[in-house]
């Protein structure tokens, strides 16, 4: 069941002309509703990063959790938070700064040797949200490992057959946008039981606009 081109993009344009203007740059949206889905099987319960072609323009926060070199360096390379041993012990007292950071973060990337420490003190509040961090090993360069997480989107399915991720903002081309969809959808063919056939609909909205549906 291939999905048209022209189609994903008249949508798109149609949900960018229904939307009101607003004083930001609003996000542009893919909400996929599924079926026939078993999400009794864990293997349906998809939960992953996701690569896409085109860089979403608005920025996606990393956090880094490192000590020693990668701490340091991955200051330099930009990350948008790097949190130590101790900032990380400290965080595992204070559940309500702990909920702040995960709801801050899109993603979070820690170095290998930390991991049983994130798990403990982070772990109850980092899973239930499908944020658990990337591991690295401590001498990993950390600027591409950035670079690639700012590029990514999380594919989830959670209690509902239905999944939701940004793949582009209103002012991207939209023949960028179409090809973040289709990169999308090439993937869960691969992922779901039954392929494309399992979607049931389609839909792309801006971030505070009603949903379009793009004809299957």
């Amino acid at each position: 069941m291939p999905v048209n081109i022209q189609q994903i993009a008249d949508a798109l344009e149609k949900a960018k002309k229904d939307s009101k203007k607003r004083n930001f740059t609003q996000s542009m949206d893919l909400v996929i509703t599924l079926r026939n889905l078993d999400l009794k099987k864990q293997e349906n319960r998809i939960n992953e990063l996701f690569e896409l072609p085109n860089p979403l323009p608005k920025p996606v926060k990393v956090c880094v959790i490192a000590s020693g070199a990668m701490a340091v360096n991955a200051k330099k390379a930009g990350a948008d938070e790097v949190i130590d041993k101790e900032a990380l012990e400290k965080l595992g007292r204070d559940k309500k700064a702990a909920k702040k950071l995960a709801k801050e973060f899109d993603f979070f990337v820690a170095e290998a040797p930390l991991m049983p420490l994130v798990g403990k003190t982070l772990g109850s509040i980092l899973g239930p949200h499908g944020k658990m961090p990337t591991p690295v090993p401590p001498n990993a360069s950390i600027d591409p490992i950035l670079a690639k997480h700012r590029r990514m989107i999380r594919l989830r399915i959670k209690d509902q057959p239905v999944i939701q991720c940004r793949i582009g903002s209103e002012d991207m081309p939209t023949e960028k946008v179409v090809e973040n969809i289709q990169t999308v959808l090439t993937r869960l063919e691969t992922r779901l039981e039954k392929g494309l056939k399992n979607i049931h609909l389609l839909q792309v909205k801006t971030t505070m606009g009603p949903p379009v549906p793009v004809e299957l």
